[in-house]
C-alpha cells in the first residue's frame, strides 16, 4: 500500500511538472476564436440544389470532342521537341560521336601510354592488338589492323593523333565495302518487301518506325507497317504508335494471331494500295530456339506465294550491347531467312561498338543503318569513315 501510494504521488508531480513547461504562469488565456462560418441562406440553398441530374448532363454534352487523343497530342509535342533538340546539336555526326563516346573513350584509354616512348615497338604492337580486342573488334580482326599498322607505322616516331588517324584509316577499310544505302526498286505490281527479324530485345518495333521514318521522308516513299509480332499486344500498339508518327498504315490483327497468314493478307492490301515499302514486324525469338526459327521460315514461305521473289529484302537488327554474341545471332538467322543486310542499335548503350567493325570483316553483309539514340532521326545510314572516326574519336 505504502509502495503504490508513493508511486501515485510522484505521478501527480510530475503532471504539475508537465503542466508548468506547457503553460508557465502569467501567461495569458488562450482565447476561443471568434470567427464562424458564414451561414448559407436558404434561398440559396434551394437554388442550388433545384438543377436536375438531366441538367448536369447536358451541360457536359455541350463539351466539345477533342480532335486529337492524348496519344496524337503527345506524338506532336515530342515532334517539336525533337526538331527544337536538333537545331541545337551539331547534326548527325555530333550525335554519332556523342553516341559512340563510351566505345572511343574505352579504345582510345591507353593511347598516350601507348606512345610515351614515341615509337610503336612490338610491345606496343601487342598492346594496340589488346585494347581493340577489348574493344569488341573481336581478335581476328584486330590481329589484322595491327599488321597493316605495323607494315608503315611500327618502329616509328609517332603522335597520339597520327596513331588516331591510321587506326581510322585501317577500320574505314574494312567498313566501306559493306557501307552503302539500301536499293529501293519498287515492282511494277505490289510493293518493296522488307522482313524484319531478330532477337528479344533489340528495338525491332522502334527500328522499323525510325525506319519507315526515313524511308517517307528521305526517300519520299509511301510506307505500310505489318504487325507480325502478333504474339504480344503491346508490340501491335507501338507499331501503331510508330504509323500515326509517320502518318502512314498499320496492318494488324487480333493477339495470337498466325503471323505468316498476317503478312500474306498486309501484302494483299498494300498492292491493292499501291504502297511502295511493306515492312514487316515478326515476333523476338533467341537464335536458339528452333519452333521459333521455324515460323520465320514460315513466314517467308506463305510471302512466297504472291511472288517468288519474297521478300526483296531480310534486315537482321542487332543489339550493339550483346557484342560478340552478335555473330552468333547473323549465323543463325542467316541460315534461316537468308539475312541479306544488318542495322545495329543502341550503340551509345554501351563501350561495344567496335563488334560493328568485327561483323563487317567476318560476314561482310551490308550494314544499311546504325542507331544511337531514342529519337526519331537517331537512325541513320550507315556511313564508314563517319563511323571510324568518331569510333577512334578524331573530331570533324
Amino acid at each position: 500500500m505504502f509502495f503504490w501510494k508513493k508511486k501515485k504521488e510522484n505521478v501527480a508531480v510530475k503532471k504539475d511538472e508537465e503542466d508548468e513547461l506547457l503553460h508557465p504562469t502569467g501567461e495569458p488565456d488562450i482565447e476561443p476564436p471568434t470567427e464562424s462560418e458564414p451561414e448559407i441562406s436558404n434561398d440559396f440553398k434551394e437554388h442550388e440544389l433545384e438543377e436536375t441530374s438531366s441538367e448536369i448532363l447536358d451541360e457536359i454534352e455541350t463539351i466539345p470532342t477533342p480532335e486529337h487523343t492524348p496519344i496524337s497530342d503527345a506524338i506532336d509535342v515530342e515532334e517539336e521537341i525533337k526538331h527544337d533538340n536538333d537545331e541545337k546539336t551539331g547534326g548527325w555526326f555530333s550525335r554519332l560521336s556523342e553516341g559512340l563516346g563510351k566505345s572511343s573513350n574505352k579504345l582510345t584509354k591507353g593511347l598516350t601510354d601507348l606512345i610515351s616512348k614515341k615509337k610503336l615497338d612490338s610491345k606496343a604492337k601487342e598492346q594496340l592488338e589488346e585494347a581493340l580486342i577489348m574493344s569488341d573488334l573481336g581478335p581476328a580482326t584486330a590481329n589484322k589492323i595491327v599488321e597493316k599498322l605495323a607494315q608503315n607505322r611500327f618502329e616509328k616516331e609517332i603522335s597520339e593523333e597520327e596513331l588516331k588517324q591510321a587506326l581510322a584509316k585501317e577500320i574505314d577499310d574494312i567498313l566501306e565495302p559493306v557501307a552503302g544505302e539500301i536499293e529501293i526498286k519498287k515492282p511494277e505490281n505490289g510493293p518493296y518487301v522488307i522482313l524484319v527479324s531478330g532477337v528479344n530485345g533489340v528495338g525491332k518495333t522502334t527500328t522499323i518506325g525510325k525506319f519507315g521514318h526515313y524511308l517517307q521522308h528521305d526517300k519520299k516513299l509511301s510506307v505500310m507497317f505489318a504487325a507480325g509480332d502478333t504474339f504480344r499486344a503491346a508490340a501491335t500498339e507501338q507499331l501503331e504508335i510508330w504509323a500515326k508518327r509517320n502518318h502512314c498504315k498499320c496492318y494488324t490483327k487480333e493477339v495470337g494471331a498466325d503471323a505468316a497468314a498476317l503478312a500474306y493478307e498486309a501484302y494483299e492490301q498494300a498492292k491493292a494500295e499501291n504502297i511502295d515499302i511493306l515492312l514487316i514486324d515478326t515476333a523476338g525469338r533467341l537464335q536458339n530456339k528452333t519452333n521459333l526459327m521455324e515460323e520465320l521460315k514460315k513466314i517467308v514461305k506463305v510471302l512466297k506465294k504472291h511472288d517468288e521473289n519474297l521478300p526483296h529484302q531480310s534486315l537482321l537488327v542487332l543489339d550493339a550491347t550483346t557484342g560478340q554474341n552478335a555473330y552468333s545471332q547473323v549465323e543463325t538467322f542467316k541460315e534461316m531467312v537468308d539475312i541479306s543486310g544488318l542495322i545495329v542499335t543502341k550503340l551509345d548503350g554501351s563501350a561495344k561498338g567496335g563488334v560493328v567493325v568485327g561483323l563487317a570483316d567476318k560476314f561482310a553483309l551490308p550494314i544499311y543503318a546504325v542507331g544511337v539514340g531514342e529519337q526519331i532521326e537517331d537512325l541513320q545510314p550507315f556511313h564508314p569513315k563517319e563511323f571510324a572516326n568518331a569510333l577512334v574519336g578524331i573530331e570533324t
